[in-house]
C-alpha cells in the first residue's frame, strides 16, 4: 500500500480527508479553539473533509519536525485511525520540517501559507488575480525542496498542494521559477498603471471612495451588498470573496460615491500574498475612508482587530486615513452582550453597530459615513457663465448648492464643497 505522500496528487483534491493541527507555542492572546475552528474553516473552504482536530502543546519548537517525538507518534495513530491522507498545521514548516513530518506521518502534510495560497489559488477568478496567487505560490515555492509547481494554463483548482483536473507539471527548476517570477512581475506592474489610470480618472470625477476592510468571514460583502443592491458572494466562508469590487452607491447629501469590497485579511497572511496583492489593495490605499467590519460575536474579535490594522500598516495606508469601525453580527448576541456592546458603542465617535444580514443599523451607518465625508466641507462661492450646464451639474452631484444668484450671463453659486472637490472642479477638463 502507497503512502499518502506517494499517491497521485489529484486524491488530494475535494472530499480528501484531513487531520487539522495547531501546535500551540504559548504567548498568543487567541484561544485555541478558536483558532483550530479557523483552520478547520480555511481547510473546508477548498473542500477537504476534516476528520479531527488536533491542539498540541509545545514546550520549545524541534528544529527537524517542530512537535515532539511523541507528538508526532500520537499524530500518526490519529492520521492512520482516520485514514487521512493530509494533515494540515496551522503554523510555519520550514522546508525540512515539512519533509520529516510527510515520512513519519505517511501523509501529506501542508502548513498554513501553502493552505491560504490553495485558497486563493482556487478561488481567484480574474485574469489579475490569478497572475497575483501564482507569484506569490512561486515566491514561496522558490525557497523549498519541492518536486513540481504548476503553470497557470490549467483549468482551475488551486497552485500546486491539492491538485486539480486538467493540471499540466514540469520540473520545480529554480532559474524556470525565478524567470517566470519576472513575467509576472512585470504583467502586475502594467495592471498597477492600469488602475493608477482609472484612479486618477475617479479622482478628477471625483467621487469619494470608500473602501471596506476587515477580517475574512467578518461580513464585508454581506454589507457590501446591503449598501449597493449587488450581488456579490456572501457566503459564510472564509475568503469568499477575492477579486476587488466597486460599486457607485448614493448617501444621505452625497449623489455619488466609490464602495470598493476587498480580500478579507486573515492573522499571519503569507508575505507573499501581502506583496503580490498590493496592486488589489492600491483600492484600500488612496481610500477617502475606511470602514473596518468586525465580526463581534467572534471570541477572538480584537485579535482580528489587530491583525487587520498590522496589514492595513504593512500595504501603506497613510495613517491620516479616516477610519470607522463597524461592529457587524449584532444579531448573533445574546440580550445581556447586546446592551452591553451598544452601551459600549455609545461612549465612543468612531464605532456603529450593525446586523448586515437583518439590515439593523446599516440606514444609521451611512448616515454615519455621509457625515465623515462631509465634515471638513468648506462653503465657496463658484460663478459660472449661464451656459455652463455641465459645470452646474458637476456642482450639485458632488456638493451642497446653498444657493444661487443669476447676474446677467453669469450665475453664482453659493456650495459646500470638499477642498480637495473644489481643487479637482477647478482643474476638470
Amino acid at each position: 500500500m502507497s503512502t499518502g505522500f506517494e499517491r497521485d496528487r489529484d486524491e488530494f483534491a475535494r472530499g480528501a480527508r484531513a487531520i487539522v493541527v495547531y501546535p500551540d507555542q504559548g504567548g498568543s492572546s487567541r484561544d485555541p479553539e478558536a483558532r483550530l475552528e479557523e483552520t478547520a474553516g480555511l481547510a473546508a473552504a477548498i473542500g477537504l473533509v476534516v476528520a479531527e482536530r488536533v491542539h498540541l502543546r509545545l514546550r520549545q519548537a524541534r528544529p527537524a519536525t517542530l512537535i515532539g517525538s511523541g507528538q508526532v507518534e500520537q499524530l500518526a495513530a490519529t492520521v492512520r485511525m482516520e485514514e487521512a491522507g493530509l494533515v494540515v498545521f496551522d503554523a510555519s514548516l520550514t522546508p525540512v520540517q515539512q519533509r520529516n513530518l510527510e515520512t513519519a506521518l505517511e501523509a501529506k502534510v501542508i502548513d498554513r501559507t501553502g493552505l491560504i495560497l490553495e485558497i486563493f489559488g482556487e478561488r481567484a477568478a480574474t485574469a489579475e488575480g490569478r497572475l497575483q496567487v501564482e507569484l506569490a505560490h512561486l515566491d514561496y515555492q522558490a525557497g523549498r525542496l519541492v518536486r513540481s509547481w504548476t503553470h497557470l494554463e490549467r483549468q482551475r483548482g488551486g497552485f500546486g498542494f491539492l491538485g486539480g483536473p486538467g493540471e499540466t507539471q514540469i520540473e520545480a527548476d529554480r532559474r524556470l521559477i525565478r524567470d517566470r517570477m519576472a513575467k509576472l512581475r512585470r504583467e502586475l506592474d502594467q495592471v498597477s498603471r492600469t488602475r493608477g489610470i482609472h484612479r486618477e480618472r475617479r479622482q478628477r470625477a471625483p467621487w469619494p471612495v470608500i473602501a471596506l476592510v476587515g477580517y475574512t468571514n467578518a461580513g464585508k460583502s454581506t454589507l457590501f451588498n446591503r449598501l449597493t443592491g449587488a450581488h456579490v458572494m456572501a457566503e459564510n466562508l472564509l475568503f469568499a470573496t477575492l477579486d476587488p469590487t466597486l460599486r457607485q452607491i448614493s448617501l444621505p447629501g452625497i449623489d455619488k460615491a466609490i464602495l470598493s469590497d476587498t480580500v478579507g485579511f486573515v492573522s499571519e497572511l503569507p508575505t507573499q500574498l501581502v506583496a503580490a496583492f498590493k496592486a488589489t489593495l492600491e483600492e484600500v490605499v488612496s481610500a477617502d475612508l475606511l470602514l473596518h467590519v468586525r465580526d463581534i460575536a467572534h471570541p477572538d474579535t480584537e485579535a482580528q482587530r489587530a491583525d487587520v490594522e498590522a496589514v492595513l500598516e504593512e500595504i501603506g495606508v497613510p495613517e491620516g486615513t479616516p477610519r470607522f469601525e463597524v461592529w457587524n453580527k449584532l444579531d448573533l448576541l445574546d440580550e445581556e452582550a447586546r446592551e452591553v456592546l451598544l452601551a459600549d458603542a455609545a461612549r465612543r465617535d468612531d464605532v456603529a453597530v450593525i446586523s448586515a444580514l437583518s439590515g439593523e443599523g446599516v440606514d444609521a451607518l451611512a448616515r454615519t459615513v455621509a457625515t465623515r465625508l462631509t465634515e471638513g466641507h468648506r462653503r465657496y462661492t463658484i460663478t459660472l457663465p449661464a451656459g455652463e450646464g455641465a459645470a452646474a451639474a458637476w456642482l450639485h452631484a458632488h456638493g451642497e448648492v446653498l444657493g444661487q444668484m443669476a447676474e446677467g450671463e453669469t450665475i453664482s453659486y453659493d456650495v459646500r464643497l470638499d477642498p480637495a472637490d473644489y481643487q479637482r472642479f477647478l482643474t476638470r477638463h
